[in-house]
């Protein structure tokens, strides 16, 4: 176990900084919204958490071109890894553009959802902005999963870097009105956001197809060149989608809807909840988004493991060595223990100070570092969660895992949630405490499961 750890830190280590860059956009868009006031706050809040639900409905749809282009890097097959590839960028393209079409026509009913009409009021635009650009992220998502599983990730790393510093700039033009624009506030972020995402996808692209390291497995796009020897040319811009392969996408979405099912289901718990929080007024929601923002933060970092040890894993399964699966998921588990131990500290014991960071009033700072506390509680349940899915994912086992996270997050924290924080007097720590619990539910039951499938004389799913 120990000698796997050190290359899924190597691996991971520029992963976590991508995903942790890719976090800080949302950061700093909530640090410097919150200074425009905490209405403002609250209302990105709620478009955030409507347009996190069809994001991350949308990643899973992506993750299985991680999972079988380091299987086919595991077998040597790279031009195996170049159609998985080719196939999972069609696969975002189609999945971002149904997704936004579905946010329009979401965008004329947020009243629904019954949040303070201060933040309705402001909102629309800003959610707009976002749904498009969710076809880019989605884009960007697909080229990085490929880079990571071909063992090559600092090129997203770096272009993650460079999109968060375009990302605070263009805020710092948009939302308060410098270099001569007008004072947007929140649809200023919006459009930082969506400017900065574009620009993300386009330069991964461009940077991938002139790198040598992956040369061997990406898709040309030139017509005439063949990716694949003794078969029909994928190249021409004429028959490049006409030749698809509806068995490739089989085989991938096999992978990629329970992966989007098990995602949706936490998502829209988390999402759900943060509708909870406007039930109880616009202080707790602005405080609620202090909160999630700051533990998405440090989730970002087990994520980062997660994704690294759910490559290796498949690559393994692709090379036929089964005895590495449990070693590399195990040193993958206490590495995620030990980081997540850091932020449980930071959570629980600097709470009030965290909060000031993002807001002045001194209600929603009260509120927040109350949430704090209690996210301190489950930040190591929350990691081992995580990588207990993406190990799971890479042995194949996919279908019961989504059955437990829904038990997790719909039949457990949200319930308990609704009638500790809003039927009863807990208020908005009664809320995360329902989280709180359906997160520890997924962590034994998902490990759980890995080890029994893991065991020896197991067959791998």
């Amino acid at each position: 176990m120990l000698r796997e750890i050190r290359p899924t830190l190597t691996l991971a280590l520029p992963i976590m900084v991508g995903q942790v860059s890719q976090m800080l956009m949302g950061v700093l868009d909530s640090l410097m919204i919150g200074h425009a006031g905490t209405v403002p706050l609250a209302a990105s809040s709620f478009g955030s958490n409507v347009f996190n639900v069809f994001y991350v409905l949308a990643i899973g749809f992506t993750v299985p071109v991680a999972i079988f282009v380091a299987r086919s890097r595991g077998a040597q097959q790279p031009r195996e890894a170049a159609e998985y590839l080719r196939h999972g960028l069609v696969l975002a393209l189609a999945v971002g553009v149904v997704e936004t079409v579905v946010m329009l026509a979401l965008s004329t009913q947020l009243a629904r959802f019954g949040q303070p009409a201060e933040a309705l009021a402001i909102v629309k635009p800003f959610f707009l902005l976002t749904a498009f650009s969710l076809t880019p992220v989605l884009i960007y998502l697909a080229l990085r999963q490929f880079a990571e599983a071909m063992g090559h990730p600092w090129a997203p790393m770096a272009i993650m870097l460079s999109s968060v510093g375009l990302n605070a700039a263009l805020n710092w033009v948009f939302i308060f009105g410098h270099l001569g624009a007008p004072a947007l506030g929140l649809t200023g972020a919006g459009i930082a956001t969506l400017i900065s995402r574009v620009v993300g996808a386009v330069g991964l692209f461009s940077w991938l197809r002139r790198d040598p390291a992956v040369r061997a497995a990406w898709p040309s796009f030139v017509p005439g060149r063949g990716t694949s020897e003794g078969g029909p040319s994928v190249n021409s811009r004429a028959g490049w989608m006409a030749r698809l392969s509806a068995s490739r996408f089989r085989e991938m979405l096999q992978v990629g809807l329970p992966a989007a099912g098990m995602l949706l289901f936490e998502s829209t718990a988390f999402a759900f909840s943060s509708f909870m929080m406007g039930w109880l007024g616009a202080v707790p929601l602005a405080a609620h988004q202090i909160g999630i923002t700051c533990a998405s933060l440090a989730f970002m970092f087990p994520l980062g493991i997660s994704m690294a040890a759910g490559m290796r894993v498949s690559h393994a399964v692709g090379a036929d060595e089964r005895g590495r699966l449990r070693p590399i998921a195990f040193g993958a588990l206490g590495l995620g223990l030990a980081v997540m131990a850091w932020f449980a500290l930071a959570f629980g014991f600097g709470g009030h100070a965290i909060a000031a960071w993002f807001v002045r009033d001194p209600a929603v700072i009260a509120v927040a570092a109350q949430v704090l506390v209690v996210a301190a509680l489950f930040q190591m349940v929350d990691g081992l969660q995580v990588i207990g899915a993406a190990v799971l994912r890479a042995i194949g086992d996919v279908k019961m895992p989504t059955l437990i996270t829904f038990v997790a997050y719909w039949v457990l924290a949200l319930p308990l949630g609704y009638v500790l924080g809003i039927r009863g007097s807990l208020g908005s720590v009664g809320v995360w405490i329902g989280i709180a619990s359906g997160l520890a539910f997924a962590a034994v039951f998902l490990n759980v499961r890995f080890v029994r499938f893991t065991r020896p004389k197991a067959p791998v799913v």
